[in-house]
């Protein structure tokens, strides 16, 4: 009992160094499933999203952006969509991800095949770029199928990783750890309209303190979408909000900031 309260205790000071934004904007936003959207990177990106997230298959020796298999007709390329017309806006914005130096960029890229095959191959065609890896405002950021973290140390700087929380990382893996993710469902049924049951949110708080003592960010999908979620993630300080409305999303978060700045 004494024990489990000193962890707990531990957990939540070492949580409060890894602090919560003080105003959230759409540095906090997380495109999620970006590459399905009307304007797959541009929209996001022209609202100066914090994360922005691709799904990838390795077929043919090449590397496309879908979310099932059914998808790949399409023939979008990772390539094509995403890695290019990043490392041309990071030349023109002299080195950095965004214009403006106080942004920063992640690129989160969810393997739906064969993780080493398919991380080999997005390595070779990020190494292309040079821009992506030597910009100091952007982080690739690998989820879905991952390599087992012993692996992790041997891969090349600019490669980090999405963490599980059902995962004990060893240390040498947890440095190259960039944030946690993990199923909203695992912690609530909430559909993000009236109040979310304080069960479920004591949880959640839970996971937010672990990753922050870790000094990493945090992000749950399959999370609900709205307003009132998005105002429940802010005030439980989860560092990216998971969103299929990027328009919605921004205008929202650019409306509480300025709303702040008023004060």
């Amino acid at each position: 009992m004494y024990k489990l309260s000193i962890v707990c205790l531990l957990i939540f000071f070492q949580s409060i160094a890894f602090s919560q934004p003080t105003v959230y904007t759409t540095a906090n936003a997380h495109s999620h499933n970006d590459y399905e959207k009307p304007q797959p990177f541009t929209a996001a990106y022209n609202q100066q999203f914090g994360s922005i997230e691709a799904d990838i298959f390795l077929k043919d020796d090449e590397l496309y952006v879908a979310h099932t298999d059914d998808q790949l007709a399409q023939k979008r390329t990772l390539e094509a969509f995403y890695l290019k017309p990043l490392a041309a806006l990071i030349k023109e914005n002299k080195g950095l991800a965004y214009a403006d130096k106080k942004r920063q960029l992640q690129l989160m890229i969810d393997i739906k095949t064969e993780a080493v095959s398919t991380l080999n191959k997005l390595i070779e065609q990020i190494k292309k770029y040079p821009s992506l890896i030597t910009c100091p405002t952007l982080k690739i950021v690998i989820s879905g199928n991952r390599p087992a973290p012993f692996a992790f140390a041997d891969l090349p700087d600019f490669i980090h990783f999405d963490a599980q929380f059902t995962v004990d990382y060893p240390e040498a893996a947890l440095k190259k750890v960039e944030m946690y993710s993990d199923n909203f469902k695992n912690y609530s049924a909430w559909n993000g309209q009236g109040n979310i049951p304080e069960k479920d949110s004591t949880a959640i708080a839970a996971a937010i303190a672990k990753a922050h003592a870790f000094h990493k960010t945090v992000r749950f999908w399959n999370a609900p979408d709205t307003p009132e979620a998005w105002n429940f993630f802010m005030n439980a300080g989860v560092d990216y909000i998971n969103t299929d409305h990027i328009a919605e999303i921004a205008e929202y978060l650019n409306r509480k900031t300025k709303g702040r700045r008023k004060m």
